[in-house]
This record gives C-alpha cells, sequence and structure tokens, in this order.
C-alpha cells in the first residue's frame, strides 16, 4: 500500500474513519474558560455525540481535567489504543508533535480548519496513520450523523 493511500481527502474516505472511530484525543483542547472557541466546544459537540474524548492541552498547565476527563500532557502518554487525534495547532507548530504522535501511534490524525501541512500530512501517512487536513471535524461528524464506533 502506497503512503498516499492514507491521505484521506474523499467524502467515502471520512465517512468509513469516522464509523471506526471511538476514543479521540483532542491536541492543543482548550478548558472550559474558553467554551466560545473551535478547540473547546468542538470537542465537547464529539462528547455530546458519544465519543470518548481525551484531552491533551498545549498550555493551561494549571488545569487537570477538561470536559470531566483527565488531562494528558504528551499523547504518547495517553493509555490505550486512540483511534483518531484531532488537533488544534497552528501548522507552524505540528512538527513539534510529531514525534509524540508517532510514538502514540494513533490509527489517524485530522488536522482541524485552516490547519495544512502537506510535509507533516506526509511523514504521518508514510508511518501508516491516516490524515485529514484542512476540514472540522464536528461539521462532518453532524453532517453524517455519525456516532462512536461499537467497542
Amino acid at each position: 500500500m502506497s503512503w498516499q493511500q492514507n491521505l484521506i481527502t474523499d467524502a467515502d474516505g471520512i465517512t468509513a474513519l469516522l464509523a471506526a472511530t471511538r476514543r479521540i484525543a483532542v491536541l492543543g483542547i482548550k478548558p472550559e474558560s474558553h467554551a466560545d472557541q473551535p478547540a473547546h466546544y468542538v470537542p465537547a459537540a464529539l462528547a455530546r455525540a458519544g465519543y470518548a474524548i481525551v484531552p491533551v492541552p498545549a498550555y493551561f498547565p494549571e488545569v487537570t481535567t477538561i470536559l470531566g476527563q483527565p488531562v494528558f500532557r504528551k499523547l504518547a502518554e495517553v493509555p490505550g489504543t486512540l483511534d483518531l487525534v484531532d488537533v488544534f495547532r497552528l501548522p507552524s507548530a505540528l512538527a513539534g508533535h510529531l514525534d509524540d504522535l508517532l510514538a502514540a501511534r494513533p490509527k489517524a490524525v485530522w488536522l482541524q480548519s485552516g490547519i495544512r501541512h502537506d510535509g507533516f500530512a506526509e511523514a504521518l501517512a508514510r508511518a501508516g496513520i491516516a490524515v485529514v487536513q484542512d476540514r472540522c471535524l464536528m461539521v462532518e461528524q453532524q453532517r453524517r450523523g455519525a456516532r462512536p464506533a461499537l467497542p
């Protein structure tokens, strides 16, 4: 299989990815004090839809829980399997998370709307990790009425 097949750009690929997803780590999530920002309300909407959310904030060192879940500071420290990592970080900050993502070995990485970095996406895809770039996970989930995969 070519690494390019891990770059998901079509509706069918997104539908299949959402159908296989149950547990989502959110890199760059913001706490409830920032409820009006996408990095909080998107994961909150996904939690309401039934997905298990694992908060991995880039800032807010004083925060220990977000959306009622314990905070992790690195993706590689999250126990268990991650189906998807939803990323709320500027393209210029992505390279600093590459080693952590590769160590965590999620099945997929989703770069939110406005976030695109082809070199970063290629590195993940070459490692066998599916990648979606520059799309809103909440919008795509709601468009499809997707719910978490059964255990």
